[in-house]
């Protein structure tokens, strides 16, 4: 029954629980609500029984009671039932009937008759009622939402619930996750995306990883009857022989070994096609060989204080280490798969014991490694390279082994807050808290599962590895490396933790070829930097030169810095080659970049105010990162740190800064950068902050730094800006320094590409008089040659502006020789540099007018501006600029004499020749405007002596010529007569 709410009456409902052997086997509700989970009905019901067992009856069942009854009592029962339920049962009750009456029915071949109020017998199976066609539903519908609105989030929590249904020891964990598979299965975007070649979706990939590894869980299960791990074998089976099947590492063949055989036979390098085909599917079912019954194993998983006898602790065990602690010796990943299903099928206990196993292990393993490496060390320093030991790296590894590992062990010391749920102000979930547990049976009590989570996430994160095959492997090497770190920065270390981390941070130093912080590594080793940059963080309140000794060794990224050497083309281990140069494949280099240059920038930081730490951080950086952006990105980080808005600035770190700064200006120099200004500019900035020497510095050494332009326009007029000369407080001989290297940096630019550089070399020298005629001198030499004349013009204008207007006469005189303008470029950017250059000869007199009118006559041929020219020039007198020591007559020209002669001749012949080329292909839309074009023609026409009658000659002629255009013609008549 439902509480009523003011919207809704109260409601009733009928349901019906089916209990076997204290299971839930199955329910029904009249609510009609279907989920994976029961209804709040079913839920109610259950609580009901539970809290008040004596107010639900208690019957026997139903054929006991028939039992007690004679035949009378029996023929009631039935009628008074049919009768009850006349339109439900009667139908079934004739048939029923007949069939009884019938000597050979079948079902009078059967002693007895089934009773359902009686329960399952003793032999069948009982488990708990899961709503199977539901699960279908659910599952079918978030993946058509192909992970959006949060479908993905929905279909973890499926996963979750099977982990917890193990956890329970309820037996359809197992059948729950097979309804998942098979929904999986049938996504329909499988064989799109095969089809097209696509891969999937990241979040769509995680899924597919997590369902994989859900299913080595569930075949790992340790009392699981041999039966059922047969029939999982054939479904897994019949799964990865579909062809839509995804593959384990996303879109490319697997390069890595077999779960149960780390050394498998095949070669490595062999083309991907020979590779087995390797689906998501193949490490459940390579774990079904698998199998619980060796004895060490039960030894180590059912008792804390297994040990060897003292006396056997001498020479070499495959079992005990020489403490007497067992061994596993398993591949790892696979070992780590065992743990996992021990704790997921709800065997805590067993899981920290093989845990702890095989932490010993890999502790003994290292040590080996360190000892082989130590007698091997001056050949392999010799030859700079090494090949590495460990084919399948366990960070990013399908299994997750280090994830598992650490889960497992911190579990167990979490300290359970009653708030655990609470989150923060920010909305995340709390951190967890942690405290130490001892490990049990630790005979010398020292240790703790804390501890040994930290060490194993140490040296998982520090095995040295070979970068994967294929974008979804790197990916996931990159993603599983930054999930590790996060849960170790979770972890507060104390002094137990610090010494953990201390140790194994110089056992990751020392290590030969099993760690990537050893001193030799294979140029295709996965990158340490994400890792590094946590123990740096880690480490440095506690132990700063080791901090730094890490971070340095770290910096390194092989595959970028060296090629490979001739004797390296594949290195046999075990008869494993592998081969080198796979360099263009490292699909995940630009964040394995960026994750150097956080490394980079982190040590920049903690070095601030050490000059010789920070000395040793830029080295590492210009022997390391070979990208300009990332170097100027670091630069830009050191300028930050070292000017804090409220503290003086930092001078060593700003010192770093400037000189990243430079380096990057060196590499940008001769190559195009987007970004190239916006570095030019901070560097000057930059340069500011260190002060004047380093101001003059760049200024003197310009020409390794800057294009000529750049010198000019940005690095010279910035450092010579008021606001510069402020921020440094100059006194004057300073200034004086400062404007004399500008001006020669001004000179040398102008010397080296007059064409971009004079006008800026000319204004930075104006108030120095020599460096101002040497500037011009350049412009002069170089204008026959190497300028145009939008150019020319420009620097003319600039000197009338300064008051050199003879100067700007002869650059713009200049300027016309390189122009030339065509009949119909009437709309040129370059008209009002001609209009411009013309008054301003007409304002200084006579003789410049008659200078620059052949010019204008040579370089202009369309009759527009030439009557424009034209009609300046004759409305007032030349020479009005008043030249000191000229004298002018006052008087308008005349366009019968010279210069203006020329002019005029000039502008009819063009307006001729324009006509002529206009008229031969007119179109009637423009006869309108063609018959104005002529008006304007009269008009310079009439300014000659015989204007008119050239005139009507001209129109004549053109009746004449162009008689077929009839209409024009009629149009030319009207207008000219």
């Amino acid at each position: 029954m439902e509480l009523a709410t003011q919207s809704e009456p109260e409601t009733t409902h009928k349901v019906a629980i089916s209990f076997d052997r204290c299971k839930i086997t199955s329910v029904t509700c009249g609510c009609g609500n279907r989920d994976i989970f029961y209804c709040a009905h079913v839920v109610a019901l259950s609580l009901y029984r539970i809290r008040k067992p004596e107010q639900v009856k208690l019957r026997l069942p139903i054929s006991e009671t028939l039992f007690q009854m004679n035949r009378d009592q029996l023929q009631k029962l039935v009628q008074y039932l049919i009768t009850a339920h006349h339109t439900e049962v009667l139908p079934t009750a004739q048939k029923l009937a007949d069939e009884i009456l019938s000597s050979n029915s079948e079902i009078n071949q059967v002693h007895g008759a089934p009773d359902p109020t009686a329960g399952a017998s003793i032999d069948d199976e009982n488990c708990w009622h899961l709503d199977e066609e539901q699960v279908r539903e659910q599952v079918k519908q978030f993946l058509s939402q192909g992970g959006y609105y949060g479908s993905g989030k929905q279909l973890n929590s499926m996963f979750a619930k099977v982990r917890e249904m193990l956890r329970m020891r309820d037996s359809n964990g197992a059948r729950m996750l097979t309804l998942i598979t098979e929904q999986f299965m049938a996504d329909p975007r499988l064989s799109l995306w095969r089809q097209q070649g696509t891969g999937m979706t990241d979040k769509c990939r995680q899924l597919w990883d997590e369902l994989g590894a859900l299913w080595v869980c569930i075949v790992l299960n340790p009392h699981c009857k041999s039966e059922e791990k047969n029939a999982w074998l054939r479904q897994l089976k019949k799964w990865g022989d579909m062809d839509i099947c995804p593959l384990e590492d996303g879109n490319y063949g697997s390069e890595l070994p077999n779960i149960t055989n780390a050394l498998p036979q095949s070669n490595l390098a062999q083309d991907s096609l020979a590779r087995p085909r390797r689906t998501v599917f193949t490490r459940a079912m390579e774990a079904c060989d698998l199998h619980w019954q060796d004895s060490h194993l039960q030894r180590i998983i059912s008792s804390d204080f297994y040990m060897s006898p003292a006396y056997q602790r001498e020479g070499e065990s495959l079992l005990f280490n020489p403490q007497g602690l067992p061994l596993w010796l398993d591949h790892v990943p696979t070992a780590c798969a065992r743990v996992d299903a021990l704790r997921s099928h709800g065997y805590p206990r067993e899981a920290l014991r093989l845990g702890v196993a095989i932490i010993n292990t890999l502790r003994l393993q290292q040590q080996r490694h360190l000892d082989i490496y130590k007698h091997q060390k001056k050949e392999l320093l010799q030859r700079g390279m090494t090949n590495t030991t460990n084919l399948e790296g366990w960070v990013g590894h399908p299994l997750d082994p280090i994830g598992c590992l650490f889960t497992t062990l911190t579990e167990t010391c979490r300290v359970e807050d009653d708030n655990t749920m609470d989150t923060g102000d920010s909305g995340e979930p709390k951190p967890p808290v942690y405290q130490h547990v001892p490990v049990w049976g630790c005979p010398d009590g020292g240790e703790s599962y804390l501890a040994l989570a930290l060490e194993v996430a140490l040296m998982g994160m520090g095995q040295q590895r070979l970068m994967p095959e294929g974008l979804y492997a790197q990916d996931k090497v990159c993603r599983n490396e930054e999930q590790i770190v996060a849960k170790l920065q979770e972890m507060e270390l104390d002094d137990v933790l610090v010494q953990t981390l201390r140790k194994q941070a110089i056992l990751l130093l020392e290590g030969g070829p099993f760690s990537g912080l050893g001193e030799v590594i294979h140029r295709e080793s996965v990158p340490m930097h994400t890792f590094a940059k946590y123990l740096f963080t880690a480490l440095l309140p506690h132990d700063t030169d080791l901090a730094y000794k890490l971070g340095l060794r770290a910096m390194r990224l092989p595959v970028l810095e060296s090629t490979a050497p001739s004797g390296d083309v594949g290195h046999t281990h075990h008869g494993i080659s592998i081969v080198p140069s796979r360099y263009p494949r490292w699909f995940t280099l630009g964040h394995l970049e960026s994750q150097q240059c956080e490394l980079a920038s982190t040590m920049l930081s903690a070095a601030k105010g050490d000059m010789l730490r920070l000395r040793t951080v830029l080295e590492a950086i210009q022997k390391h990162i070979h990208s300009s952006s990332l170097i100027f990105k670091l630069a830009q980080d050191a300028f930050k740190i070292a000017t804090p808005a409220d503290n003086p600035p930092d001078i060593t770190l700003l010192n770093v800064a400037l000189e990243l700064g430079l380096q990057v200006m060196r590499m940008t120099l001769s190559t195009l950068n987007w970004r190239r200004r916006e570095m030019v500019r901070w560097l000057v900035t930059c340069a500011t902050e260190v002060g004047l020497r380093a101001l003059v510095s760049i200024l003197q050494s310009w020409y390794t730094l800057f294009t000529p332009t750049e010198a000019t326009s940005i690095v010279a007029a910035t450092v010579m800006s008021h606001n510069t000369i402020l921020r440094l407080s100059l006194d004057y001989p300073q200034r004086e320094e400062l404007a004399s290297c500008a001006r020669t940096l001004a000179l040398q630019c102008a010397m080296k590409d007059p064409q971009n550089c004079a006008l800026s070399a000319l204004t930075l020298c104006e108030k120095d008089h020599i460096a101002f005629e040497t500037a011009y001198q350049i412009v002069i030499d170089a204008a026959s040659t190497g300028m145009t004349y939008s150019q020319l013009f420009t620097i003319a204008r600039y000197m009338e502006h300064r008051g050199y207007p003879l100067r700007a006469f002869k650059l713009a005189s200049l300027a016309m020789t390189h122009l030339n303008l065509a009949y119909n470029q009437d709309t040129h950017p370059a008209i009002n540099d001609v209009l411009w250059a013309c008054a301003l000869s007409h304002s200084l007199g006579k003789n410049e007018l008659a200078t620059i009118i052949p010019l204008v006559v040579k370089s202009v041929h369309c009759a527009t501006v030439l009557s424009d020219i034209l009609r300046r020039c004759t409305m007032t007198a030349p020479g009005l600029a008043g030249i000191p020591g000229r004298r002018n007559s006052g008087k308008l020209m005349s366009t019968d004499k010279a210069p203006l002669r020329q002019l005029l001749d000039a502008t009819i012949s063009a307006y001729i020749n324009t006509t002529h080329s206009r008229l031969t292909h007119i179109s009637p839309r423009h006869y309108g405007e063609f018959i104005e074009f002529l008006s304007k023609a009269r008009e310079t026409f009439l300014l000659a002596q015989d204007g008119h009658i050239q005139f009507a000659q001209f129109i004549d002629n053109l009746k004449q010529i162009y008689k077929g255009k009839k209409k024009l013609m009629m149009l030319v008549r009207e207008r000219f007569g």
